[in-house]
């Protein structure tokens, strides 16, 4: 058999006794090496070493030289002289010498014989069983990192079956939930409590956080809004990356004041409402707004407590108020001034006022010489108890207007308005307003299919963005205050002017997840009320979750065009068709104006201005969207009004034509008088008729317009208020 390889010396490390061979090592290059030989060839290699037997030696290979020295051959031919490593004198022990060969593969191998060698004596078999059990301090160290991954491994699986255990198998976020749970345990919790300090605002905006309700419950809703201070309100928004990863992203707001879900009316009141009862006694107005998506619990705030559908009216923030301002009027310092308390309650309703205490009569909004806004015909009830205001509470929730929405099955449409008015020898003395507004997810149906929808929604968007603007004009001193956009802040004018004015909202938000994008919205417009900053300090934790850039919307440049810019494209080009399949030109809406005198009225260049400090939420179709609303609600009241007018005149006419047909019963009546008076009532009657069907086919148009303009809004639009 024809063979190469090496011969060289190495250490038993191990013996193996079920297969009878030895594990051994060596070094080489300055690595250590190691390989498993059987007993024969170890015997064959090692002759010293072989037991009492005979072992029967190949004539072909002569037997290794045993040698304590340094060099090693080659077989069949030396070649190359192996040493070992410096300082490192090896051991007769527990060295043996082992070769290393490859055998032809045509070829089969035979171990090389040895000559015979006297038995060992009882002392070196000791020995050498104790130098087999000696290991390396490599293989030590394998066999430990083995043991390590082994314990790591069983670890792991005992974890993995505690948490298969604990996984609520119904429970359709399960791993958001163990996110949010890590992340709270991480918390130093400071809630408000009634010790804290009641601080001075002029404008106050807080936040309420109301408990999960029986329905989010019973599908397992996730609570993701988490109160940690008396001032800050973080949203754990779930998101998912590219590769499906879920993860949270959590936005952190600060306001002055933070009311988690078990949080009562009372403690609400106190630190809101309470404060600005005494403004209305020193000739001051005050005003506290609930705003929120609606089942958030602003009507529970503002009205009091519900035990299913009957509504407990004396917890809430209005009969709360009634009852310090009777308390206030039987202070010594007041009851001297002879008061008297006078309360009314209307709605806004797609930009029209009903009167809630008057069997839902409709209301006309006007201006005074004086430019005074005047509610004609709204009714004023005196109450001289807190009785006598929560009756008055009950009838007009019973006749405020609900509605579904997208959001909600049964939707507050309108803004209810419950006024609390001071008198002093019949003038005015203080005001106190408490506005439920409607709910805010009312504005993202401004591009329904139904008109009705898409008037509610611009309405109670426009209004919203109105009455930001008026509190944020109200709190920089602004010379302008822009409350002819909307309704609702014209009939509160005289809330935002005066410096003896304060105003305080109360955003209400609801916990679930499902409920998040509606949650953020609410939480972004009560920010930009007043722009709080976030830093660090304010977040009772060592990790940051948010910041208030992350909190801010970002739109790219080229989907906005600026308004002035715009406007003045439009006044360049009065033939400039609106984006879209063929939609009417603006010419069309230039004539109107010219018809009906409305090109440069103040609620128009309220809306303009009101748009353009709102380019972000306002979109160029919305803005026009919006001129097209505004314009619509103008005509419909000037044809309802030039109808009635029409309408009393006919009266008059048939008076005058009944006594023209008495004239000619007579026998000798005056023909010639009679077709003179007979053809001037037919020319009133034409005349009249012919412009009321002007504006009439005027008014058709605008809402062909408004139609139009609707189907022009932009789908990614930014987010609703």
């Amino acid at each position: 058999m024809e063979v190469w390889g090496r011969i060289h010396q190495a250490m038993v490390t191990s013996l193996n006794e079920d297969n009878e061979s030895v594990t051994v090592e060596w070094i080489e290059n300055g690595d250590t090496k190691g390989k498993e030989i059987d007993l024969e060839s170890i015997f064959a290699l090692n002759g010293d070493l072989a037991p009492d037997e005979e072992i029967v030696q190949s004539p072909e290979t002569p037997p290794p030289p045993i040698s304590s020295g340094v060099k090693a051959n080659r077989i069949p031919k030396p070649r190359q002289t192996i040493a070992p490593r410096k300082n490192e004198t090896p051991s007769r022990d527990n060295r043996i010498t082992v070769g290393t060969t490859r055998a032809r593969p045509s070829q089969q191998a035979e171990p090389p014989p040895s000559a015979p060698a006297p038995p060992p004596t009882q002392q070196q078999t000791l020995q050498q069983q104790q130098n087999a059990r000696r290991k390396s301090h490599c293989v030590k160290e394998v066999e430990k990192l083995q043991e390590k991954r082994e314990r790591r491994r069983l670890q792991q699986q005992e974890l993995r079956e505690k948490r298969a255990q604990e996984v609520d198998a119904t429970m359709p976020n399960y791993e958001i939930m163990c996110m949010i749970r890590d992340f709270r345990a991480s918390l130093d919790y400071r809630p408000l409590t009634t010790a804290d300090l009641i601080e001075e605002h002029r404008i106050c905006v807080c936040v309420r956080k109301r408990p999960l309700n029986k329905k989010e419950l019973t599908v397992k809703d996730l609570d993701v809004i988490t109160i940690p201070s008396k001032d800050v309100v973080m949203v754990h928004e779930p998101k998912q990356k590219v590769d499906l990863t879920r993860y949270l992203e959590n936005q952190t707001f600060r306001f002055d004041y933070a009311f988690d879900d078990s949080t009562t009316n009372e403690m609400v009141y106190r630190f809101t409402a309470r404060p600005l009862v005494e403004t209305i006694f020193e000739r001051g107005m005050a005003t506290c707004f609930a705003y929120g998506q609606t089942g958030s619990g602003k009507t529970h705030t503002m009205g009091g407590d519900f035990s299913g559908k009957n509504q407990d009216c004396s917890k809430g923030i209005y009969a709360l108020a009634a009852r310090d301002v009777f308390l206030m009027l039987k202070k010594p310092n007041y009851k001297k001034l002879e008061l008297q308390v006078f309360a009314t309650f209307f709605e806004i309703y797609s930009g029209k006022v009903f009167d809630l205490l008057n069997r839902k009569a409709k209301l006309r909004v006007l201006e005074d010489g004086k430019q005074q806004v005047q509610v004609v015909g709204l009714q004023e009830r005196e109450v001289r108890c807190t009785e006598d205001v929560l009756k008055l509470i009950e009838v007009g929730n019973s006749c405020r207007t609900s509605g579904q929405t997208s959001a909600n099955a049964h939707s507050s449409r309108s803004h209810a308005v419950f006024q609390i008015i001071v008198r002093r020898r019949g003038k005015m003395h203080g005001k106190f307003s408490l506005i439920d507004l409607a709910g805010n997810e009312r504005g993202a149906d401004t591009s329904s299919a139904d008109r009705q929808t898409r008037l509610e929604g611009a309405e109670i968007n426009k209004s919203l963005l109105a009455l930001k603007e008026c509190i944020r004009a109200l709190g920089r001193n602004k010379p302008h205050t822009p409350f002819r956009a909307s309704k609702l802040t014209q009939v509160l004018r005289d809330s935002f002017i005066g410096e003896n004015s304060r105003t305080c909202m109360i955003a209400t938000i609801s916990p679930g997840m499902a409920s998040c994008e509606n949650t953020l919205n609410t939480l972004r417009y009560a920010n930009r009320v007043k722009e709080f900053g976030i830093s660090p300090s304010d977040i009772p934790f060592s990790q940051t979750g948010g910041s208030r850039a992350e909190v801010s919307p970002t739109y790219e440049e080229e989907d906005f065009t600026p308004l002035p810019n715009r406007m003045e494209e439009m006044a360049g080009d009065p033939g400039m068709v609106l984006e879209g399949h063929g939609g009417p030109s603006l010419s069309q809406l230039e004539v109107l104006e010219a018809q009906w005198a409305m090109g440069s009225s103040p609620q128009r260049d309220d809306l303009k201005l009101l748009c353009e400090q709102n380019e972000e939420e306002v979109s160029p179709q919305l803005f026009t969207f919006h001129e097209c609303v505004s314009q619509l609600v103008e005509m419909e009241e000037q044809v309802l009004e030039d109808h009635r007018a029409v309408f009393q005149e006919s009266i008059r006419w048939l008076e005058d034509e009944k006594v023209l047909l008495e004239m000619t019963e007579e026998v000798d009546y005056d023909v010639d008088s009679y077709g003179t008076q007979l053809e001037q009532i037919l020319d009133q009657k034409i005349e009249i008729l012919t412009e009321l069907r002007d504006k009439v086919k005027s008014f058709r148009s605008a809402l062909q317009e408004e139609e139009q303009a609707s189907k022009q809004i932009n789908p990614k639009r930014p987010r609703p208020l």
